[in-house]
Order: structure tokens, then sequence, then C-alpha cells
């Protein structure tokens, strides 16, 4: 297990990249997003989620201009939910393991319905 900047090491989620999320917590609290990258830190960069503004040099070598870029930043696991669009908020998620298949399932209110997201087939 390999600790970096945060302590936590390496993080198992239950999000995986394309999975929509609403965030939770923070200044971008109630804003949804798709998951372009999920960091081993147990971070992620969420589309149009914690943008912040970079100062960036030109570099001529690369024919790239300067200026203030706005990007995405990332945000901690712990401040986002999967979306879950059949109740219209974040629902906590679990797994079910039939036969050889294991796969994800919403866990609310005593009811077990399938993550509709881009799932292996």
């Amino acid at each position: 297990m390999t600790k970096g900047k945060g302590g936590r090491g390496r993080v198992t989620s239950k999000l995986r990249r394309d999975d929509e999320v609403i965030v939770l917590s923070g200044r971008s609290r109630g804003r949804r997003g798709k998951i372009l990258r999920v960091l081993p830190d147990g971070r992620l960069l969420v589309e149009g989620v914690n943008i912040v503004k970079r100062h960036k040099r030109a570099d001529p070598a690369r024919n790239q201009t300067g200026g203030i870029v706005e990007q995405e930043a990332p945000i901690d696991v712990s401040n986002v939910g999967l979306f879950n669009v059949d109740t219209g908020r974040a629902g906590r998620v679990g797994f079910d393991i039939t036969g050889e298949q294991k796969q994800r399932v919403f866990r609310s209110k005593g009811q077990s319905s399938p993550v509709a997201s881009q799932e292996k087939q």
C-alpha cells in the first residue's frame, strides 16, 4: 500500500469513470457531473465541478499560449454520491453477487435496484 500526500494510500471505490455523481458538500454542493477520472488516492475529477483557475505560462516550443485557464480540480470521493435517476438524489451503492457476477446496486429503502451505467456485459 503506497501512501501519498493524503495519507490514505490506495482506496477502492464503488464509483467508476463515466458515472454521474452529485456533490454532497463543499462549494460545488448540489452540482451534477460525469466522472472524468478516478485517482488512486481516493479523489475524482468530475466534469464541471470544483473549477479552479490556473495561471499557465506560454510555451513557444509547443505552440501554446499563456493565460488564465479554468480547469477541474480533484474532489474527494467522500464528498460525492452516485446519482440515482429513479429518486433524483444521491444513493448509497453496494454489491450483489449472483453466481459468478458481481453487480453494483443502489441500497435505498430496503430495495436493491441495479446501477444504470455502462456495466461490463
